[in-house]
């Protein structure tokens, strides 16, 4: 699948499983072809994702380049979103197609990879296979070796890494805090208790733009509608992960 001198992009997301898939990528193919490590960081993310970026930086032995939008070189969803007038719907968020699509986009035009690797694990075996029929095709470097979520905790804690701090505050992955992706009770007033600043400010700005995030008893609200004792899905169950190519499909 990989000819010698190939370039492979690796999209690294600051989660357990794209480092993995990033360390199997360089095991693998790393003495035949040129391995990029990518990351499109945002400003929203938790500051420890830098950390965690910077940990696995050292361990993969190779940069980690750092990416972001010609139009938004700070990187911020709030601007993307005060700009658009508009946060999210069922089919998506504008900060996800600029920040991350568009971002991406700009990169290949200029590096043109023949190879792309991103975090499925052997328990998304099927998704992987629905992507490549739907999208375009992925190197599974962890599908290969059955590499699940779970292994791949255990080998980042094995290697000595710290994950980043936000999976230890309770949220379902690494994405931004206060992702507005998200419209389950249970993950809105999770912010609410250990971000309120940040519940606040999405409240406001979604307020002002007029964006009801939130959905509560079968119909959307504003944030500051949402009774504080409200509960929906589990948290452990919501998969709205900001992926790099979660949008490939609307063009």
């Amino acid at each position: 699948m990989v000819n010698h001198g190939d370039k492979i992009a690796v999209w690294f997301s600051c989660g357990a499983a794209s480092a993995v898939a990033a360390k199997k990528t360089l095991e693998k193919y790393g003495h035949i072809a040129d391995v990029r490590v990518v990351n499109t960081p945002i400003a929203e993310e938790d500051e420890d994702n830098q950390r965690f970026l910077n940990d696995v930086q050292e361990w993969l032995g190779v940069e980690i380049e750092q990416i972001t939008n010609n139009s938004f070189p700070d990187s911020r969803c709030t601007d993307v979103w005060e700009k658009r007038k508009f946060m999210s719907s069922p089919y998506g968020a504008p900060c996800t197609q600029i920040l991350k699509k568009e971002t991406r986009q700009q990169w290949e035009e200029i590096n043109k990879p023949d190879k792309t690797v991103l975090g499925f694990t052997y328990d998304e075996k099927k998704r992987h296979e629905r992507f490549c029929l739907t999208e375009r095709e992925i190197l599974p470097v962890l599908i290969e070796d059955e590499i699940t979520k779970k292994d791949c905790y255990r080998i980042i804690m094995e290697a000595g890494l710290e994950l980043p701090r936000i999976y230890k505050l309770g949220y379902p992955n690494a994405n931004c805090i206060g992702c507005v992706k998200a419209s389950s009770p249970t993950y809105w007033n999770h912010v609410r208790k250990m971000h309120p600043e940040v519940f606040e400010e999405r409240a406001k700005q979604s307020r002002d733009i007029g964006s009801k995030l939130a959905r509560y008893k079968g119909k959307r609200i504003f944030l500051d509608e949402l009774p504080e004792d409200a509960i929906g899905r589990p948290m452990k169950n919501m998969d709205f992960e900001c992926g790099i190519f979660c949008e490939e499909r609307k063009d």
